[in-house]
């Protein structure tokens, strides 16, 4: 049989980029393996599980590039199937109802917390009499499902990125909850760990990759899995993302939506390229620089590290802008037009939009940049203060007028020689360096010093019938 992945996000929220991250993993390896990637929706939690947010979670990896082999599950569609497992678990002794009360439970939490010790359930309705569960449940006491843990049960399982794993029972916190909290003698909706082994078993999985979060978890799953009788998967639990204080990535941080990277202008590719940089150490790949597809034939899960990777913002930036600079120019024309579009501001013809692209493109951080990049293209900017005392303390009036003269004369074209040749022409004239002719015109068309190189931006302005006025408009400064 195939290798058959899988990513289960739960959608009480936006898709993160833990989860995408996660999404990432599992998705290369079964590229690598030639295996499957799958989808489960674990919406079982109906009180915050939203339509909009499994809406959000599927077009976030879309957009990635991360797309499933099989159409999505959706767990609470398999609740009934749950609660019979559950069912046949209670039958067999292997679970009991426990009816302890949220206020016996405070009092085992204040009593555990008062002698030092770890929060650990009791397990202290584990050998109730049929006739005592009768009578709780006559007299309306509510109950959820536990799983009984034997403290002295050895759990063992080699993980794929981190060895060799062992836990003890008596390390799980008492007997594990399988359904919520149900009155008489139904059966509440079932938790976490226990749908995510009748499911994973189900969809047949053989390959569980997430969050080393998951581990604790992964021990009493595996518990289940062999009452069950249900063959083992492999798990591999990665690395967590962390801030730059080395913990947890959590919307304290800001930015953690994949929505939100999108929105602040990266790019699919890049992000993904920079996610796997986060707890991936390829071996045999020196350049970082890599597409999915390429990233895919060399894959392997053991190449991921054990230690937590710290998520940093110029790296990303890096990356980010190096896929921008080698993307296609008439791509990135029409994600460029969009925004431009949406400020209302309109391009003369689309070899104009396509040479301001052109012109920008190295300058590109994420796509956001190129309303401040392309800016003084669609809008006079005002001439700031250090550039008009460069103006008058460089004695630049006489430059500017004889550059107005010879761009005014009739039929006069402007391409890049012929500005050449101008700029060549007054140097000489008045015996000044080029420089200092080329700052003065970067100061008449954008209002300041700096700037994108000066004879494409003049060419631009030109097409659009504003260099000579932007000139003119300098000599009322000086």
């Amino acid at each position: 049989m195939k290798n058959r992945l899988r990513l289960a996000p739960s959608p009480t929220g936006l898709l993160h980029i833990g989860t995408a991250r996660t999404a990432l993993f599992n998705w290369l390896y079964a590229k690598k393996t030639n295996g499957k990637f799958l989808l489960r929706i674990e919406d079982t939690d109906l009180s915050r599980s939203k339509p909009e947010f499994t809406k959000n979670i599927l077009e976030g990896l879309s957009w990635l590039g991360l797309n499933w082999d099989e159409d999505p599950i959706n767990q609470s569609e398999r609740i009934n199937i749950h609660k019979l497992i559950i069912k046949k678990l209670l039958d067999q002794g292997l679970a009991y109802r426990c009816f302890m009360s949220e206020k016996e439970s405070q009092q085992l939490r204040e009593t555990q917390k008062k002698n030092g010790l770890p929060p650990k359930h009791d397990n202290r309705y584990r050998d109730l009499s049929k006739s005592e569960i009768e009578s709780f449940i006559s007299e309306g006491k509510s109950s959820v499902i536990r799983f009984k843990i034997d403290d002295n049960a050895q759990i063992n399982w080699h993980d794929e990125i981190r060895g060799e794993i062992k836990w003890l029972g008596k390390d799980l916190g008492g007997d594990m909850v399988l359904s919520r909290r149900a009155n008489g003698d139904d059966i509440g909706s079932p938790l976490y760990n226990l749908a995510v082994v009748i499911d994973d078993n189900f969809m047949n999985i053989t390959h569980v990759i997430r969050g080393e979060d998951h581990i604790s978890n992964t021990a009493k799953q595996i518990l289940i899995y062999k009452a069950l009788k249900y063959e083992l998967p492999k798990f591999s639990h990665a690395p967590l993302i962390l801030n730059i204080e080395g913990k947890k990535l959590s919307k304290r941080d800001s930015v953690t939506s994949i929505d939100e990277f999108k929105e602040m202008g990266y790019l699919p590719d890049a992000l993904a390229n920079y996610m796997l940089l986060l707890g991936w150490s390829p071996k045999s790949c020196e350049n970082e620089i890599q597409s999915l597809e390429n990233i895919s034939k060399i894959f392997d899960i053991k190449d991921v590290n054990k230690a937590g990777a710290k998520f940093n913002w110029e790296k990303l930036n890096w990356i980010n802008s190096q896929y921008i600079k080698n993307m296609d120019s008439n791509n990135l024309f029409i994600i460029f037009r969009n925004y431009w579009e949406k400020e209302g501001w309109e391009i003369p013809s689309r070899e104009w939009g396509l040479n301001l692209t052109l012109l920008i493109q190295d300058s590109i951080i994420v796509l956001k940049d190129v309303l401040d990049q392309s800016k003084p293209f669609f809008k006079l900017q005002e001439v700031d203060n250090k550039s008009i005392d460069f103006l008058k303390s460089n004695n630049v009036k006489p430059l500017l007028k004889n550059v107005i003269e010879l761009i005014s004369k009739e039929n006069q074209t402007i391409d890049r020689n012929n500005i050449k040749e101008i700029i060549e022409e007054i140097s000489i004239k008045y015996k000044i360096k080029k420089g200092i002719l080329m700052k003065s015109l970067r100061i008449a068309f954008f209002g300041c010093l700096s700037g994108p190189d000066l004879i494409e931006s003049w060419l631009l302005l030109s097409e659009k019938g504003e260099d000579l006025s932007r000139i003119k408009r300098c000599l009322d400064i000086i």
